[in-house]
């Protein structure tokens, strides 16, 4: 006779592996186990699992060493995997989108999606400066600016982490990570969010930020660098973000064979 009760655990431990592999992959089955308090064991069968029902893949490219050498084998979510946080409401909200977008043009868009991401920000800057105070840290310290603004972009469900990496080069600075993005389903379709995303975190930080991955553009993670060399730089002007206009992908038309490129 199945245990239900046994059933129901085990589907719950699954789905903190999948949520932990979204909030923190690249990630191994050991650190993993260590952070979830389970064995590695557990953690290898929970994985094989998800892997086989397309929910996670292997992540291309060394993330640490096992062994003599071997590659430690890491994991990511994929596509369908991020698509386990979707809800009716995703597909309700990009149609809305699309309306408004042929009712009163992409500019209504555009505007809309600063008004949001403005509102977030707002949200954002409270949560940092909570943050902040509670630590006692200095306002002005970028590190200590950025890890803030990790833990209340996870407080809004960014699943978000933030590392220095390049220290010591010409390239030193912060790789701010959203393991996840509440409108990741909108922003796949619609650009303007991402693009006002990334100013919001230049104002936020004082910094001109890159964004170098994104969820919505089908990688694993959103990846944000954040300089460290250049404090003085600010957010990015007018004329910078003027460069690269926001986009709006075209539901397909009537006709197949279309020549139009996205």
């Amino acid at each position: 006779m199945v245990n239900l009760a046994e059933v129901h655990a085990e589907s719950r431990t699954r789905d903190r592996v999948r949520l932990a592999v979204g909030e923190q992959g690249p990630v191994t089955a050991s650190a993993l186990a260590k952070d979830l308090g389970l064995t590695a064991a557990a953690v290898r069968r929970h994985l094989d699992a998800l892997e086989e029902g397309g929910l996670i893949a292997e992540h291309e490219g060394p993330v640490g060493k096992r062994g003599r050498g071997r590659p430690a084998r890491a994991y990511v979510l994929t596509p369908l995997g991020q698509d386990q946080y979707r809800t009716s409401y995703d597909d309700v909200a990009t149609a809305a989108l699309h309306f408004l977008a042929d009712q009163a043009g992409e500019g209504a868009v555009e505007d809309f999606a600063e008004h949001q991401i403005a509102e977030l920000e707002q949200r954002l800057t409270t949560a940092v400066d909570r943050h902040l105070d509670e630590q006692g840290a200095d306002p002005e310290d970028l590190d200590a600016r950025a890890a803030s603004l990790a833990a209340a972009l996870s407080e809004e469900g960014y699943a978000a982490t933030a590392r220095p990496v390049g220290q010591g080069t010409g390239l030193a600075g912060i790789q701010l990570c959203q393991g996840h993005c509440p409108v990741r389903s909108v922003a796949s379709e619609f650009r303007h969010f991402c693009d006002a995303e990334t100013d919001a975190l230049s104002r936020i930080l004082g910094v001109h930020v890159q964004r170098l991955a994104t969820l919505a553009g089908g990688e694993h993670v959103c990846t944000t660098f954040v300089p460290t060399g250049a404090l003085g730089s600010g957010p990015p002007s007018e004329e910078e973000r003027a460069k690269a206009r926001p986009y709006v992908i075209p539901r397909e038309g009537p006709s197949e064979g279309s020549d139009e490129q996205l």
